[in-house]
């Protein structure tokens, strides 16, 4: 059976994707990032922003039955690579126990001039 989480803002029906798609025991996070209504929530803040994109993986990882401690691989994309630290610190406040398989790099621009981190996520249900 195949369960999604729906994209709320204007993206989701334009490219035509779900935030989260889960098959059995396999969970796909989209890639998330922390755009608001009015462009990215935390303008500048790298760090704020990767909080925000992990509660937002977290609500939908909610959403189809798993948890943030279900996450084993996390691909991180970020607009300047000298925000790499920030990230991490925020990235490290969530996985630092559940150490997941993680990808960082450098995607220069993302979907949002404002916007500096992108995350996606896979996940396994137990």
């Amino acid at each position: 059976m195949r369960q999604t989480v729906e994209v709320t803002n204007a993206w989701g029906a334009a490219i035509g994707y779900s935030r989260a798609v889960r098959v059995g025991n396999f969970i796909v996070v989209s890639g998330t990032s922390a755009s608001g209504p009015d462009g990215a929530l935390h303008p500048g803040d790298a760090e704020a922003q990767t909080r925000e994109v992990l509660a937002r993986i977290g609500a939908a990882l909610e959403e189809l039955g798993a948890a943030l401690g279900d996450v084993v691989e996390t691909r991180v994309f970020l607009k300047r690579m000298e925000d790499w630290q920030a990230v991490g610190r925020a990235h490290g406040a969530v996985f630092g126990d559940i150490r997941p398989a993680t990808t960082l790099l450098q995607a220069g621009a993302l979907i949002a001039e404002d916007l500096l981190v992108e995350i996606a996520a896979t996940a396994v249900v137990e």
